[in-house]
């Protein structure tokens, strides 16, 4: 008991070195030894002149000596020796990151994160909502076998039929680890799409709200029921291929396109799966590379009519020093528009104008403002989105001009430590009708996760 809080305080806890670190490498090994310094607070004291080394082979031994089981006696009649220390724990990455094989049972750290929006409208009152409270679990059953799982409570609260909140299975899945190059996995699966939908912790990005681009041309959070493989390739490259649930094309419309359609796995149709892959290049100096692409059928509560939706998109990010840079580009096609638009229009009595092809894009760069020596962050962005949920109609329809948006999102992050973001920005909204006119907004949000 003694050694798993020990470890969860370490895994958790943040605190203040006494003296200013000179480089990243320094900084993150003088949090390392204050964390350490909650179990033993003796522990490095007389270390600060020695070199860098030598102090992380101290780090590194203290931690085997935390995370070794306590002895078990042997049997009176036998002088067998004692347990071998465990191997030390690994959270289950999405990427499907290959570890050695053991024969021993670990249990992973409890996980979460959430966050806190406060947003208002030009000309409206502000509007507070504590708008994610995610937890997430694990269990390692060995080192080749992992369990990971997320559950999210949206919106502080869930009423009967009311749009005023969501409880939500995000991810629950399994890793059967192989080889570096090649694992399985199967169960409920983030969509391996864009930037954010598999990163979408609240300090993993600029701004309150996730990107524009990100939730309507790709939809967030998106997850689906599914089974398929991971890999890392080597030299920097990874991937995600999987078969899962199809989207629902019944749900489609003119304002969020297909985002609408996700149906979690819940009255889905498995007859004819959908295939989504990645494919990552993390190269060096700090350039992360990524395409992407979807295709699968969206008809089956349509009978008679199956429309297919395919996606394709293409991200990077880039650091250089205190600059930041990211950006991404997808598009949507929609097959048999036309003859949607009019089965749906005859169920629900009104045309909704879904479009044949979707199409966004942002670029963000990002600047950190406060020196590299400091503990503290703050980040200074600008984003700009261009996004068209009616990029191109089907023959006989017509594209509504309200529905071809941009945004200009500025904002600043402060992070007075890497795992809690503080975050306000301020979006000018832009779209091409004359009559109906699209809103400023300006936001304020926490954000943390452990």
């Amino acid at each position: 008991m003694v050694k798993s809080l020990a470890l969860a305080l370490l895994l958790a806890t943040v605190t203040w070195a006494q003296t200013p670190p000179t480089t990243d490498l320094e900084r993150r090994i003088l949090e390392l030894e204050d964390k350490m310094r909650l179990i033993d607070p003796a522990f490095g004291r007389d270390m600060a002149a020695q070199n860098l080394a030598q102090r992380i082979d101290a780090l590194e031994k203290k931690m085997s000596a935390v995370l070794a089981p306590s002895p078990v006696p042997a049997p009176a009649a036998a002088a067998t020796p004692m347990l071998a220390a465990a191997s030390p724990l690994t959270p289950v990455s999405v990427s499907g990151d290959f570890q050695n094989a053991q024969n021993s049972e670990t249990r992973l750290p409890v996980a979460g994160y959430m966050d806190f929006h406060v947003n208002r409208d030009a000309n409206a009152a502000w509007k507070p909502d504590f708008h994610r409270f995610v937890l997430l679990f694990g269990h390692s059953f060995s080192d080749r076998i992992k369990f990971w799982s997320e559950l999210e409570l949206e919106h502080s609260l869930l009423e009967g039929g009311e749009e005023t909140g969501e409880i939500a299975l995000e991810q629950a899945y399994l890793d059967f680890l192989i080889t570096p190059r090649f694992n399985i996995r199967a169960g409920m699966l983030l969509s391996p799409v864009g930037i954010v939908n598999e990163r979408h912790e609240p300090p993993s990005f600029n701004g309150v709200e996730r990107p524009a681009v990100e939730t309507l041309i790709i939809p967030t959070t998106w997850r689906e029921l599914g089974f398929g493989v991971t890999g890392d390739l080597g030299r920097g490259f990874r991937y995600r291929a999987y078969l899962m649930s199809s989207l629902d094309a019944k749900r489609f419309d003119a304002e969020s396109g297909i985002t609408e359609g996700r149906t979690a796995g819940f009255d889905a149709s498995f007859r004819n799966p959908a295939k989504v892959g990645r494919l990552e290049y993390a190269g060096v100096r700090r350039l992360t590379l990524g395409t992407s692409f979807y295709s699968g059928h969206a008809g089956f509560n349509l009978p008679g009519l199956n429309p297919r939706v395919n996606l394709a998109e293409f991200d990077g990010r880039y650091s250089f020093r205190r600059f930041d840079l990211r950006g991404i580009f997808a598009n949507t096609w929609v097959s048999r528009a036309g003859e949607l638009n009019a089965r749906l229009e005859n169920q629900i009595g009104h045309n909704p104008n879904v479009a044949s092809q979707m199409r966004g894009y942002y670029v963000e760069p990002g600047w950190h403002v406060l020196p590299r020596r400091l503990r503290h962050d703050i980040v200074a962005f600008t984003r700009y989105e261009r996004f068209n949920t009616q990029q191109q109609m089907p023959v006989g329809y017509t594209a509504l001009p309200q529905f071809d948006r941009s945004a200009w999102v500025t904002g600043l992050t402060y992070r007075p430590t890497p795992d809690v973001a503080v975050k306000f920005d301020y979006i000018v909204n832009r779209n091409a009708s004359a009559v109906v006119r699209a809103v400023n907004g300006m936001n304020l949000g926490i954000g943390w996760w452990f």
